[in-house]
């Protein structure tokens, strides 16, 4: 029987455990700092030292222990720590402190404004005089160009008010009941207006008190297909063309029949608007 192996036999040598680092490319250089709110931001860090829930839960280092091994009546030679926090919260000044330091320089609290105090001052001139500054005068000069564009764009459309001749495409279509509730057939000389123009001189919701429905329109056309010449037919407005530029018309088979051959479809032709 082997006999076993003495105490004081060296024990075998241990492999120390394997050690894994990142590689260079891995290694993160520039970690990514924390969001902070927008009030984060304005008002100034605060320490750990000023909530005493937060310093009773931290845990204590080893720094902390020995200090507090040190004797009460020998100074302690190791180095103090001081949170950069801390610092930090004591060097950036208060927002709110600067700011009224710059309006006692601007506006001395204790010196009368046209008999009146300071905060009668800022409230009631100051403060209306900057919103009617920069909120009212701006409203009102976008409001004014707005118009002012508006009315331009309205007075180069072909509306009873421009007397002008415009030229556009004639088409036809099969009338019924139009847009300013009237009931109208094939065989009748009505026309439908542009949905540009006809929309433009709506005064209400109701389009049947549109002011163009029942107004009179003169159609020009050279019916050169026939060899007859100009021919010209006075229309009614009874009607809105959703698919119409706004010089085009949509008028009735009896008329378009007048001006062109009806397998045209559509032609170019003339029309201005009868006072």
């Amino acid at each position: 029987m082997m006999a076993d192996r003495t105490d004081g036999a060296p024990p075998a040598p241990s492999s120390p455990p394997p050690v894994y680092q990142l590689p260079d490319w891995e290694t993160i250089t520039h970690p990514p700092k924390p969001r902070q709110s927008l009030l984060g931001r304005l008002l100034p860090p605060k320490s750990d030292a000023d909530d005493p829930l937060v310093m009773s839960a931290r845990p204590s280092t080893a720094v902390d222990r020995d200090q507090a091994k040190e004797p009460s009546g020998r100074a302690s030679t190791l180095p103090l720590h001081i949170s950069s926090t801390a610092d930090d919260s004591a060097t950036k000044p208060n927002l709110a402190a600067s700011f009224r330091k710059r309006l006692d320089v601007a506006l001395p609290p204790h010196q009368p404004y046209f008999g009146r105090s300071r905060r009668f001052l800022i409230l009631y001139i100051l403060l209306p005089a900057a919103i009617v500054l920069f909120v009212v005068i701006p409203l009102a000069i976008g409001l004014g160009v707005g118009l002012s564009r508006r009315s331009s764009g309205t007075q180069n459309l072909p509306l009873p008010s421009n007397k002008d001749i415009f030229t556009g495409d004639l088409t036809y279509y099969d009338p019924a009941l139009g847009a300013c509730g009237v009931q109208s057939s094939s065989s009748e000389n009505i026309v439908s207006v542009s949905h540009i123009i006809f929309d433009a001189a709506s005064q209400g919701s109701d389009p049947n008190s549109n002011p163009l429905c029942g107004m009179k329109i003169r159609v020009t056309r050279d019916f050169v297909e026939a060899g007859a010449g100009n021919r010209s037919v006075d229309v009614t407005v009874v009607d809105r063309c959703v698919g119409c530029q706004a010089t085009d018309l949509d008028l009735s088979v009896a008329v378009f029949t007048q001006l062109a051959p009806q397998n045209s479809g559509r032609v170019l032709g003339s029309w201005a608007w009868l006072s």
